[in-house]
């Protein structure tokens, strides 16, 4: 079905007309997934509700802006997909979904995020990339068991240090923020592996070197003085620097002193609960 005529029926409300938007999708797939991404829906159907035993919901690319609280029947439910949508406040609804693994709300408009995300603690990855955040909500401080958190393209000047109390946390990509210095919090995280400060308005990194379970730190396009100091087997992706070894010559040739691998990036499709 072409995506005009998707959108035109999408703000017809017939039963018969949101069947067409469904496919006849009428019983949960056996594999306990539904993807409606992409199908210009202005609401979710409430029939989709009704499979209790759903464990994937996929409803982004969709022109959502909340949900119906029938939703709460599903309690199985581990990845909800509500990126690129036009949410503004997260549902409350959402926040009754207890056995949540995977959050995606990128690509939005959302300007905080309600107390209730607590009640999420079995969260472990949560994107709330390229909305309106102008501070990382500390309710995400909560989240006890998250150990991915994509908060690019924002607009944060700073993380709170309650952050900190989030020991399983793994990897946090900050690039495409405000960030003027390298946020003081994260120097007293020893166990994150990937930071990402990409893209943002920091002059000056602090040591890294302290933190024994980093493994790769993003800088680049910084107007930054220096290169973060880290430990040996540190992989850095960033500007050269006074601290970064200069290009050395070799029978008249400039060889480069490069990384032997491709940089780790954020993934570009939807990651699987472990």
């Amino acid at each position: 079905m072409g995506n005009s005529l998707k959108a035109i029926l999408a703000f017809v409300p017939s039963n018969k007309c949101q069947k067409y938007l469904l496919e006849d999708l009428e019983e949960m797939p056996v594999d306990k997934m539904v993807d409606l991404s992409g199908r210009q829906m202005r609401r979710l159907p409430v029939h989709i509700c009704s499979f209790r035993e759903l464990v994937k919901l996929y409803l982004s690319d969709n022109n959502l802006n909340h949900l119906p609280p029938e939703l709460e029947q599903l309690q199985n439910l581990q990845i909800l997909a509500l990126d690129f949508n036009n949410f503004k406040a997260l549902p409350l609804v959402v926040c009754t979904l207890k056995q949540l693994c995977i959050l995606y709300l990128g690509n939005n408009k959302l300007c905080s995020l309600p107390l209730e995300l607590r009640l999420l603690q079995n969260l472990k990855t949560l994107w709330i990339e390229s909305n309106c955040l102008q501070y990382l909500p500390e309710v995400v401080c909560e989240l006890s068991l998250l150990k991915t958190l994509h908060a690019g393209s924002n607009a944060l000047r700073t993380l709170p240090p309650q952050l900190q109390c989030l020991q399983e946390l793994r990897t946090i990509w900050l690039s495409g923020n405000l960030l003027s210095e390298f946020p003081p919090v994260l120097l007293d995280m020893p166990f994150l592996e990937v930071i990402d400060v990409d893209r943002n308005s920091i002059q000056f990194f602090p040591s890294l070197a302290h933190l024994p379970g980093l493994k790769l730190v993003i800088y680049d396009h910084n107007p930054c003085r220096n290169a973060p100091k880290v430990a040996k087997g540190v992989r850095r992706v960033g500007r050269w620097s006074e601290e970064t070894p200069e290009p050395r010559k070799r029978s008249g040739a400039v060889i480069e002193i490069t990384l032997d691998e491709k940089p780790l990036l954020p993934p570009a499709t939807k990651s699987e609960p472990e």
